[in-house]
This record gives C-alpha cells, structure tokens and sequence, in this order.
C-alpha cells in the first residue's frame, strides 16, 4: 500500500518487529503457527469483520483482546463531556462487536477513541486548516466556532493501549475513552493552527443547514458538541494525557511543509459556494 500509514510499516521492522498481509477473515492463514498474548484489533468497525479475529484469537489462545471502537457511538447528550457508561447508540455498528468480544473473551477492553493528529494519519484533521491557512484564504467553520471538540496526539493514545496491556487485570472488562484530557473550540482549533503557521487567521462562520448534503464534506469534525474525556484511563489505569496542541501543531507543520502539501494545488471548491453565500471575498493566489 502506497499512503500512510500502511507505506510506513518498514519502520515496524527496523526496530524489530515483523509485519504479515492477510485477508482478516482468515487471519490464521496469514499468521501461521504464531502465537499471541494479545490481539490489538484496530481494523474491523462492525460485528460481521471483527468476528472471525475474536474467534481465531479465541481458539488460538489469546489471552486479552483489546478493540479499537469509536466515542462516536455515544448518543448526543445535553451534558458534555461524554464518559465511559454513557447511552450509545444501539444501531452503532460498534456495539454489536463490542459485545460480543466482551461475550467471547474473560480478559477484554474497549478503546473509543475521537480526532487525533500525529505523524501517518491518512485522515485530515489539521491539515484541512494548514490547506486554507497557508494560502491566505478564509477559513469557514460552522456555527458558532465554540462547539467543543477533542483532538488527541497519537502519543497518548499508543500510551492508553499500552499500560492496557501492562496492566490486563485492572484493564479487563473496562471501556476507555481514547481521547486527551482538554477539550478545544472549533475557532480554537483554527487558531491554534495559524499560531503554528505564523500567519493570522481569517474565520468565517456559516450555517451549516444551508449547504444541505454537503455539510458534512465541507468540515473535518463534527459541527455540534463531540467532547468525551478520559475518566477510566486515569482512575482505573493511572494514564496521565501530555498532548499539547500549541507545541504538537508546530510539529505537524514542520512535517506538512516537508512533505510540500503547502505548495500542491487543492479546489476549495465546497469552501467557495459557502463564502460566495456570504459574499466574502477570496484572493487569487
């Protein structure tokens, strides 16, 4: 595979671990005669693709099965943040492996993670401001600008699943919220991202509905409150959260200009029929 992450699991091997390709429906096939203590299952996001790892790792003696799901799963709620025990969605197509993970393995966790940045992420999350702030155009942002939002380094993430497995008795049977301990505003968000540039940032805000269907291409988050905060992490597992937005944004423009997305030519063309909406102008670059 060409595209990050996938195109980086050399870095895997080099520091001594070893990478298969396989089909996950029949995972056994692709690891042969290899035995785990714990299976990480990151791919799988409903109970039809997760089921034959659970039940391969189940019959091969794994010991812990840990599960990357989703906080998107929660039901809205009219109290932010969202924490572990929350109602989700039934029709969420986590749930369904959820449970049965949970059903099947002594010695399980859940992960639900939110937004996150860091180096290898294939999904735009910081780079969708970079794109816009870079090139001296406005940046439209739904509603308000103050919904809140979670956006988490990788770091911490990898830290969470880690002292998961460093500590399987007091992780089993726990759902963790994979997320930072700090919420962020849509407009702080933006700001944030200008500060790392250098430039300043020109916010626009729009009504959402008055795009239609498109709204949801036009914005990388969500354009209501999305906030969940890491409760369990910290009491059950002692994690301790070191994402810093404000430092960590710098990094990831240092490696956005490496790659040179800051000279590539990107259509703003969903951008354009909002602030034409608006009659906000655009410079021409």
């Amino acid at each position: 595979m060409k595209k990050p992450p996938f195109n980086r699991f050399s870095e895997i091997v080099r520091v001594g671990g070893k990478t298969v390709w396989g089909d996950p429906a029949d995972v056994g096939k692709a690891v042969g005669e290899a035995a785990f203590d714990v299976v990480l299952e990151n791919n799988g996001k409903d109970l039809d693709t997760i089921r034959p790892v659970v039940d391969w790792a189940k019959s091969s003696g794994v010991q812990q099965f840990l599960y990357i799901s989703s906080a998107g799963i929660y039901k809205p709620t009219d109290e932010p943040p969202h924490v572990e025990g929350d109602v989700v969605k039934a029709d969420a197509s986590h749930v369904g492996a959820e449970e049965y993970i949970a059903q099947i393995f002594s010695s399980w966790a859940i992960f639900r993670p939110q937004y996150m940045i860091g180096s290898g992420n294939n999904k735009d999350c910081e780079e969708w401001f970079f794109d816009r702030i870079v090139r001296d155009r406005p940046v439209p942002i739904p509603g308000s600008g103050m919904q809140l939002t979670n956006i988490s380094h990788v770091r911490d993430l990898s830290s969470m699943l880690t002292l998961a497995v460093e500590k399987p008795t007091a992780a089993s049977g726990n759902v963790f919220n994979c997320v930072s301990d700090r919420a962020i505003t849509l407009n702080g968000m933006a700001k944030l991202c200008a500060q790392a540039v250098g430039r300043s940032v020109n916010i626009v805000h729009y009504d959402p509905k008055t795009i239609g269907a498109d709204a949801k291409k036009a914005f990388p988050f969500r354009t209501v409150h999305f906030y969940a905060e890491p409760r369990a992490a910290k009491d059950i597992l002692g994690w301790t959260g070191t994402t810093n937005l404000a430092e960590d944004l710098k990094e990831r423009f240092e490696e956005y200009v490496k790659i040179g997305r800051d000279k590539k030519p990107i259509k703003f063309e969903l951008d354009d029929k909002i602030l034409g909406s608006l009659k906000v102008p655009v410079a021409a670059v």
